[in-house]
This record gives C-alpha cells, structure tokens and sequence, in this order.
C-alpha cells in the first residue's frame, strides 16, 4: 500500500500538477487574447446571448484552476500511509518508531510528503483513499473532455461548421480530401479522457471488494492509477504545447453576432418578453435581423436600439445596457 501511495504522490508532483499548471496559463492567456471578441453564446447547442470567447476560455481556465485543486486534495489523502501496521494493523512485529522515522526519511527522499496513519485498520484493510484520489483524477478527465470538444466544435468547418477558431495543423488530415486538417490533439484528449474515466470505474470495483483487513486488488488498482496520472500529464502538455498555444480567433464570431436571435433578449425588459419573441420569431421567418425587425415593429429610436441591442453591453451584467442573464 505505501508504495501505491508514494509512486503516486510522486507522479502527481512532478509530472501532473506541472502540466496542469502549464495548461491552465496557456487558457489564462488565451483568454485574455480573446477577450475582445464578441460571438454568439450557445445553450442546448442553440444561439444563445452574446458571450465574449475569452470569457468561454476565461471558464476553461477555471476548470483546470479547480482540477488543480483536487489533485492537491488527493495528494492530501494520498500522505497517509498504513507503513507499519504489519499483517493486520495491529503493527505487531515493528519497532513503535518504525512508521513515523521511514516516512520522514521517505519524505525527504522524494520531495513528498508522508506520514503514518492515525488509524491502521481502515488503512491496511481499505483503498478509500486511491479511490478518493482516483474520482479527483476521473473530474479532472471530465473537464478536459468537455474543453477538448468545445474546441473541436468551435473549430468546426472551415465552411460548414462553426469555425470561430482555427486550430493548429499538426499532421496530414485525410489521405481521401486533400487539405484537410483534422482536430487531432483535441481528439487524443477526449480519448485519454475516456481511459481515465474507464480505470477509475476498474478502481471503483477494486476499492469495494476488499474483505476484512485487505484487499487483494492493489495490483489492478496501482496500475490503472499509475496509468491514469501518467495520460493525464501527457495529454495535457500536448494539448497546451500543440495545441491551446496556437490557436487563433477567425472573424465568424463577430459577423454573426447581428444575425443572432437571442439579442432581443436585452428587449425583453423594455417592450415585454412576448413582443421580444414574437421579433424574434420573424426574424427567424424572414431571413431579417432582430434590429431590423425590431425597427419595423417597435416604437424605439435608432439611438435606443443601438443601446438596447449592443452586444458588448450584453456580455455584462445588468438591466440598464441589457440582460441581467439566465
């Protein structure tokens, strides 16, 4: 058991939490590159109020900034160790000294922290802790999984997708289509994603399964933790290095921001949430804009509607230059 924990103490100090941190400064940056520009959000994959995509990344970036946070609390969990509990931990046959002087010396050794168990019996006789460790990784995999397919989609296309962002061409897309570059990086994401969700189901089964004072798949539960922070660590630093760090804006955010229908949410306060879907509803019939509709239907003055209808004050809070949200 304790040396499941210190390897894996070990690989998340020096390989996961590195990587992680790199990917999140890659979003943070990212961010901040893109806030000026302003698209169409999306909710239920339908148009949605106007959103800033560096506010889309702004989210990105917390998302690793709280994965992060988790894989600090399993390095919590992961310290303690069941060293010197012998068969059953009743620590018979030991030295009362010998757990807490080999985990400072372990400790030191490794750059990691270590320390005996306050309770050897649910520590020799459980794998709670992995498990708990291997559910911070298993979120962790969630996350990546959803930017990793945000981007794919935002970088759908060139013509027939979504196309707001253009990803970097890493390999030779198609040996069929000529030209074409595929989101290879963001796609190996979202299959090391589904591996490490995968081992924590292997890890789940292997925690409930013990009987009495141990459990006897630590052997199957070391790997596939093993395996999972080691993925992980890969996959985010190929994500960040060929990928997130290359990735440009285009301008179809911004030219579809008029023609989008969910602006004449910010009417909605102004002339009633059934007027405001009804021009929505025309607009959508007729091919016009909501401003256009809006101009014939409404009794608002060129001057209020560019208020009304701003995009940028639409990706603030508020009721006085548009949507409060929801």
């Amino acid at each position: 058991p304790t040396a499941m924990h210190l390897s894996a103490l070990v690989s998340l100090a020096h390989d996961l939490l590195p990587a992680l941190e790199q990917l999140r400064d890659a979003l943070q940056q990212k961010a901040d590159e893109f806030m000026p520009i302003i698209k169409t959000g999306r909710t239920h994959l339908q148009d949605a109020t106007p959103i800033r995509l560096g506010q889309e990344f702004l989210g990105y970036a917390g998302q690793i900034e709280r994965g992060i946070a988790r894989v600090r609390h399993a390095q919590q969990e992961l310290s303690e160790v069941a060293l010197g509990g012998t068969a059953v931990g009743t620590g018979v046959n030991t030295h009362p000294e010998f757990s807490a002087r080999v985990c400072q010396l372990l400790s030191e050794m490794n750059g990691v922290t270590v320390r005996e168990t306050s309770n050897h019996f649910q520590a020799q006789s459980t794998l709670d802790n992995i498990v708990e460790a291997s559910g911070s990784l298993n979120t962790l995999a969630v996350s990546l999984m959803k930017i990793a397919n945000d981007i794919r989609w935002l970088g759908s296309g060139p013509r027939a997708g979504i196309g707001e962002i253009d990803l970097p061409a890493v390999q030779p897309g198609s040996s069929i289509m000529p030209g074409k570059v595929n989101p290879v990086i963001a796609e190996s994401v979202c299959m090391v994603c589904a591996q490490v969700i995968g081992n924590h189901t292997t890890i789940t089964i292997a925690g409930q399964s013990g009987n009495f004072e141990i459990n006897v798949m630590m052997p199957v539960t070391a790997y596939n933790l093993l395996q999972s922070i080691s993925l992980l660590a890969t996959a985010a630093r190929n994500f960040t290095e060929q990928c997130i760090k290359g990735l440009q804006a285009t301008a179809r955010g911004p030219e579809m921001v008029e023609r989008g229908l969910a602006i004449c949410t910010s009417l909605a306060p102004i002339i009633g949430y059934d007027a405001a879907a009804d021009i929505s509803k025309v607009a959508y019939k007729t091919g016009q804009t909501v401003r256009e509709v809006a101009r014939e239907k409404t009794n608002l003055s060129e001057e209020e509607l560019d208020r009304i209808l701003d995009p940028a004050a639409m990706t603030r809070p508020g009721l006085d230059d548009g949507p409060a949200g929801g």
